[in-house]
């Protein structure tokens, strides 16, 4: 890292920091760094099944096929990783959960509170349905224009970050959206995920500093 890069990250720092787009306890980062449980998943698009249960009036599961024919959203937001660093106007393209809600394809019970997100080696996390039908969560395929690489999730994974100007809008730290994803299940009441049992905060949220239990 050159010592103007260092001075440029500074100087974006300040004006984020300012401007209220950098949470307490964040550093802005140009890169992507790779953090996630267990080793990447080898994708088969002929087995993978995007699979919807619980608390819904009928069980849903999606071939990679059938999931790609779905309309798409695309959004840019800044993430920020509990581990402290977060990067800014990230854009993302993928299927929200409120348009397979308006197709019908899922149809909620009215005890329908929670999402425990279900994703390869056993991983979850869980959120409040009602920030997974926030516009800044998005089911997602493809990250700046490109498809997913395979360490950052591919084929699908959850994204939850923070949009510009959007102060209405709650926003968990990333690891609220799962690599990997494969499905989701509808719960009346919160259940923890894997990072959660093991001590992160459960609402983990970024304006809080809501990092661990």
């Amino acid at each position: 890292m050159t010592l103007d890069s260092v001075f440029r990250r500074r100087e974006n720092e300040r004006i984020a920091r300012q401007s209220g787009r950098l949470p307490p306890g964040q550093s802005l980062t140009e890169k992507f760094p790779v953090l996630h449980y267990g080793m990447v998943p080898v994708f088969d698009p002929d087995a993978w099944r995007f699979k919807v249960w619980g608390d819904v009036e009928q069980p849903l599961a999606l071939t990679w096929q059938q999931f790609n024919q779905l309309p798409r959203s695309t959004i840019t937001m800044d993430l920020h990783c509990v581990t402290t660093w977060s990067k800014l106007d990230t854009t993302w393209e993928g299927v929200s959960l409120r348009t397979l809600l308006d197709m019908g394809l899922i149809k909620l019970l009215p005890t329908a509170r929670y999402v425990l997100q279900h994703a390869e080696h056993g991983y979850s996390t869980n959120l409040p349905l009602a920030i997974m039908l926030q516009e800044n969560f998005l089911l997602a395929t493809h990250f700046e224009g490109a498809p997913i690489t395979p360490d950052h999730g591919y084929p699908l994974r959850g994204v939850v970050g923070a949009i510009p100007g959007r102060d209405d809008l709650k926003t968990p730290y990333l690891w609220k959206g799962a690599k990997w994803l494969y499905g989701l299940e509808f719960m009346p009441a919160d259940r923890m995920g894997f990072w959660e049992r093991a001590g992160y905060h459960n609402q983990a949220d970024i304006w809080k500093e809501e990092r661990f239990a």
